[in-house]
């Protein structure tokens, strides 16, 4: 079962980097346009299979660590990309973006696999202890990121000055690459299911199979990127079409990424693997800030791109809110249905005030 899902992802790598290639022969109209789309989709896809073939064979907690890192490269990938191509109007899409992907996994992704898991299984738990820092981790960067540039005087709000930003970017991976060593090294156990709490995992891949994904992995993440570079412009224009605000290409780039990986959470909660859920939804959410703002900062000084952190009052509110629910949620260990309904329906705000704000 296990080769006949590798050969599938494999064939969908390969697909759809034929398809990449097809886009730098012939122009991308209608059919090719939808093509591209599909072939994305299958992109994402298979890059998050490859990457949980290596996570498996690698073992917990490092597993899922190398599931959000693939997503955050992807996500980072995908911002510089529209950044070079939509220029001073797109300032503002990579704080859009990590916005949008914290708040949808602290909200949509956490409230599925709490609301799922709950409705199987009633009552749930995971390690506390290592929930906890995460979420503190996430929390400060937040805030440093995507709040204080409101506030500060030496630039106009909501900008950082230079020095502003370079000093986000730096405590940004200093503070990832503390939680990593804080995962994977020193309190390893804090990330690891409790004995007798989750359900045995198949057999993992042999060494042939997890190097044949690592390799299929960089060629899918390839593939994203081209194929998100000649779709840009179409996604720009049907924001513009639907008279939607320009926050919500942000937001279309942190669904696109996260589908998959909501997936595997949401999976995990339903076999009563809870701790996986919560090691892959936190560990992105570190990830995507500590990983993609350095990103994002760099690109801007060496490419000279305008680039906008701080977010908009009523962001500011709803991002508070949540980060209020999450600490109260992630304080005992356990989960249950109500918890899940309760970050759902910030998930239902967050999506509806993008839309009409």
């Amino acid at each position: 079962m296990r080769i006949l899902a590798l050969s599938k992802a494999a064939v969908a790598s390969i697909l759809a980097a034929a398809v990449l290639g097809a886009t730098l022969v012939f122009d991308v109209g209608p059919v090719l346009g939808l093509v591209c789309v599909a072939a994305l989709m299958a992109a994402v896809l298979a890059a998050v299979h490859h990457a949980e073939v290596v996570a498996h064979r690698v073992g917990e907690p490092v597993g899922t660590l190398v599931l959000a890192l693939s997503v955050t490269v992807i996500e980072a990938a995908l911002i510089v990309t529209l950044m070079l191509s939509g220029g001073a109007a797109a300032a503002a899409l990579a704080r859009d973006s990590i916005y949008a992907a914290v708040m949808i996994i602290c909200t949509g992704v956490i409230g599925l696999c709490l609301l799922v898991g709950g409705v199987r299984h009633h009552e749930q738990g995971f390690r506390s202890e290592g929930a906890g820092p995460a979420l503190g981790a996430l929390a400060t960067l937040s805030v440093l990121v995507l709040v204080l540039p409101d506030f500060t005087t030496s630039a106009p709000a909501p900008l950082y000055s230079q020095s502003q930003m370079a000093f986000a970017a730096v405590v940004s991976v200093v503070l990832w690459s503390v939680f990593v060593f804080f995962q994977t090294v020193r309190h390893r156990d804090y990330f690891l299911p409790e004995e007798g709490l989750e359900a045995a995992h198949a057999g993992p891949p042999t060494n042939g199979q997890a190097w044949t994904s690592f390799a299929l992995l960089l060629v899918s993440l390839v593939t994203v990127v081209g194929l998100a570079k000649k779709l840009s412009p179409a996604i720009e224009a049907s924001v513009i079409r639907f008279g939607a605000p320009q926050a919500a290409i942000g937001v279309v780039i942190a669904l696109l990424v996260l589908l998959p990986e909501t997936v595997a959470a949401v999976r995990a909660a339903a076999a009563n693997r809870l701790q996986t859920s919560m090691n892959l939804a936190l560990g992105s959410a570190l990830a995507c800030i500590g990983l993609t703002v350095p990103t994002v900062v760099a690109a801007s000084f060496v490419l000279h791109l305008p680039l906008v952190l701080g977010v908009d009052p009523k962001d500011v509110v709803l991002l508070s809110l949540t980060l209020l629910v999450s600490t109260i949620t992630l304080a005992t260990g356990r989960t249950n249905l109500m918890l899940g309904a309760v970050h759902l329906v910030l998930f239902a705000a967050f999506l509806f005030l993008t839309l009409v704000p």
